[in-house]
């Protein structure tokens, strides 16, 4: 190791390798595969394996010699040694990755054309890092690109590998002060693409120039509506809107070609590799000197990257000028960010991580996208989300299935930050179309309903061949705890919505608003499509599973909110559940569900009349008025209840098409004796066992259970009451009194 140390000072004399991570440096560390104390390493007695592996590290340490002292052209085929030293360093990075300080010589030989390409290609595909790749290795090799030593094919893998590994770099102010240099690539047709891709890495505010701007439209007006001009452009609107003026598109589902070649499987094995050697698992923490996280890459953005600022020693610097360092247009480093006071401080100056992973974890950052309404960083941080999600999905891709659990946390902590945010992603929205016609129900369950209840408002025939259908397959096919999951689900997004709604509600300019929904019909219309799509599944689910309770519940759950949304959220909207779903409740065995439909019932009835007496009053013009069916439907139901509980003549009342009306006759054909009184409060099967417990009360001598000797429903109801069914008794209160009085 100490050539190599050697080796790296004599490169960079006056600048040596800082890495923010101690460990990452010790090759003691690399050696074995898993974070050790450099202090503590020295002290560890050598086991055969260590023997094993101290071997394979002098065999690298050979083979970095030999190619940073290569001066001539060599063949591959009549050299063994660089045939030797090749395969070295190809077994060794793909079994646990390079250590930081290989890069800066293999990159350099890879790009200084001192051999032949089929080399070049080899070494450039071999570089995978075990922890971090330096920031000055990458500068070396870029200034190779100036001189043109290196062919077309070598430049351009060189680009796609600098992309994939970014978020490995461990700085990237220097990177970002060749900014041009990147940007005069773009002339290259084939390279422009991928240059268009790391240009959006990099890009700050002040990468934007009229300039730029202009040689951008040039390149567009040339090559024509290339996604990857798009997004460039798109995101220098976003800083700069006044410079870009025309009109670009709002979304777009895949902007950059896919870029990791043979890196990112490369890089997964390794990480799984020296996760499972890594004895302890180490706690996420906020610090400059914290351990990278061994796990897969968009774990490892999970982690605030460290200072993108080249200042040495910033602690010291801070407690010196304390008050000057950060009073000019200086930006902030994000990892210094502990407290919210400095965030309340310092929030013109906060420039957000390269890795955009790293904001999900952060509430302090989180906050600020609260606060600041910057669409760069939600472009940023859709664009990256959008990408993670696609490539790590479990059921999408081949080979991830191994994967699956860090795939569960990773959706878990997406959900987390959405209900943080109180708002849906346009990315997972674009994920979960994808992935669920091709989902199996059963894998990630609990993460995929949750980020579906986050699913931001769209056009109901987006939502109804990428949602409904390939939901209500699964749906319909699925177990009964399946089905209850899918409808708490659909209950949050609806409350979801609706919150949105209350939110946005005076704010019509607001710029948030999706262009579909900026009018009060276009959510009254997909609120309204959700509504009547539960309940068809919901009256369907009842009759496939023969009505149980359990599901009934999450069913009456979903409509106490849709009773509700004219008073408690303000939309001019209520829909009545459909009889495949009111009968059930109402003949239910079970007294909760027979509660929840007559709190229901009273929530729809004060809803009902609140917007018939707004509509007579006349003190404003409304733009919407429930529909008369609507009432029709709900006194229909109001008859079949009060019959049933209270007046004893459901079977002769009930006018609802579905409902309950019988002839006599056929009813006298059921043997049952006193088949009138069947379902009032007293025999009703719901309430059977409160009245039991009332009779031993009332008439302990009793034995017979004369259910006739209940006489006087006062002290019933009274004792009902009692027993918490408050449903029954706010029902009873506003309806049957009434209804009974008035008749």
């Amino acid at each position: 190791s100490k050539k190599m140390q050697r080796r790296q000072s004599s490169k960079t004399p006056t600048q040596p390798l800082q890495v923010h991570h101690k460990n990452q440096t010790d090759l003691s560390a690399w050696r074995k595969g898993g974070r050790i104390d450099p202090e503590k390493s020295v002290q560890n007695h050598q086991s055969p394996n260590d023997q094993k592996n101290d071997s394979k590290q002098d065999s690298l340490e050979q083979a970095l010699s030999y190619f940073e002292k290569v001066q001539d052209r060599v063949s591959l085929k009549k050299n063994n040694i660089l045939q030797k030293h090749l395969t070295t360093v190809e077994t060794i990075a793909l079994q646990r990755g390079l250590p930081p300080e290989g890069f800066d010589v293999l990159l350099n030989v890879a790009l200084s054309g001192k051999l032949a390409d089929t080399v070049n290609t080899r070494l450039l595909k071999s570089l995978v890092p075990a922890s971090v790749i330096p920031e000055t290795s990458v500068v070396s090799s870029v200034s190779w690109l100036c001189v043109s030593k290196c062919s077309d094919n070598v430049q351009l893998l060189f680009l796609r590998w600098l992309i994939t590994v970014f978020d490995f770099i461990d700085r990237k102010e220097q990177l970002h002060a060749l900014y041009g240099f990147f940007f005069s690539f773009l002339q290259d047709e084939k390279m422009c693409p991928y240059v268009c891709h790391l240009l959006y890495l990099l890009t700050r505010k002040q990468s934007v120039k009229p300039f730029r701007i202009r040689r951008l439209l040039d390149l567009q007006a040339k090559m024509g509506m290339q996604p990857h001009l798009q997004a460039l452009l798109s995101l220098y609107k976003l800083f700069c809107p006044e410079l870009v003026t025309i009109n670009l598109p709002g979304k777009m589902k895949t902007y950059f070609k896919n870029s990791e070649g043979p890196w990112k499987a490369a890089i997964n094995t390794v990480r799984q590799r020296n996760q499972e050697n890594s004895p302890v698992s180490k706690p996420l923490l906020l610090g400059t000197a914290q351990p990278q996280s061994r796990k897969r890459k968009w774990n490892t953005q999970l982690i605030i990257p460290a200072s993108s600022t080249n200042k040495n020693n910033l602690e010291e610097d801070r407690e010196k000028n304390h008050v000057d360092l950060y009073s000019m247009n200086e930006s902030f480093p994000v990892e210094q960010l502990q407290t919210f006071s400095q965030l309340l401080q310092n929030i013109h100056h906060l420039e957000f991580p390269s890795q955009m992973g790293s904001v999900l974890t952060n509430p302090l950052l989180l906050h600020y996208m609260n606060c600041i309404k910057d669409e760069s960083i939600y472009l940023r941080l859709y664009y990256w989300m959008g990408q993670t999600l696609q490539e790590e999905c479990t059921w999408c891709v081949a080979d991830n299935n191994q994967y699956e659990e860090e795939f569960k946390d990773f959706l878990e902590t997406v959900y987390k930050t959405e209900c943080f945010l109180q708002e849906g992603f346009s990315s997972c929205e674009v994920f979960l179309y994808k992935s669920l016609p091709l989902w199996d129900g059963f894998c990630c369950r609990s993460q995929i309903l949750r980020l579906v209840s986050w699913i931001p408002l769209s056009s109901f025939s987006e939502m109804k061949s990428h949602l409904y259908d390939p939901l209500a397959q699964l749906f319909f096919t699925s177990s009964l705890y399946f089905k209850c999951s899918v409808l708490e689900s659909l209950k949050e997004l609806l409350q979801n919505w609706l919150n949105w709604h209350v939110i946005h509600l005076d704010s019509e300019s607001d710029s948030e608003v999706h262009s579909l929904n900026t009018t009060l019909s276009g959510l009254v219309n997909v609120v309204a499509e959700l509504i009547h799509f539960v309940g068809w599944i919901s009256t369907v689910a009842l009759h496939l599973e023969n009505n149980p309770t359990f599901l009934l519940y999450f069913i009456l759950d979903f409509y106490e909110t849709v009773c509700d949304m004219y008073l408690r959220y303000n939309l001019p909207l209520l829909i009545m559940p459909p009889a495949g779903v009111f009968y059930p409740a109402l003949l239910s065995m079970d007294s909760v569900s027979l509660n929840q439909l007559c709190y229901i019932m009273y929530r729809y009835r004060t809803n009902l009349v609140a917007a018939k007496e707004n509509e007579l009053s006349k003190k404003k013009i409304l733009q919407f008025k429930f529909s008369s069916q609507t009432y029709q439907e709900y006194n229909q139901y109001i008859i079949a209840m009060v019959g049933c509980l209270w007046t004893s003549s459901a079977f002769q009342k009930d006018v609802h098409p579905q409902g309950l009306h019988m002839d006599d006759e056929l009813l006298k054909k059921t043997t049952v004796q006193e088949f009138k009184t069947s379902f009032n409060i007293v025999y009703h099967p719901a309430m059977m066992g409160y009245a039991v417990l009332f009779l031993q009360q009332a008439w302990p001598d009793d034995t017979t259970f004369n259910f006739s000797l209940i006489k006087k429903w006062n002290w019933y109801l009274e004792y009902l009451y009692a027993q918490g069914l408050k449903g029954l008794k706010v029902f009873i209160e506003s309806s049957i009194n009434r209804v009974s009085q008035a008749s």
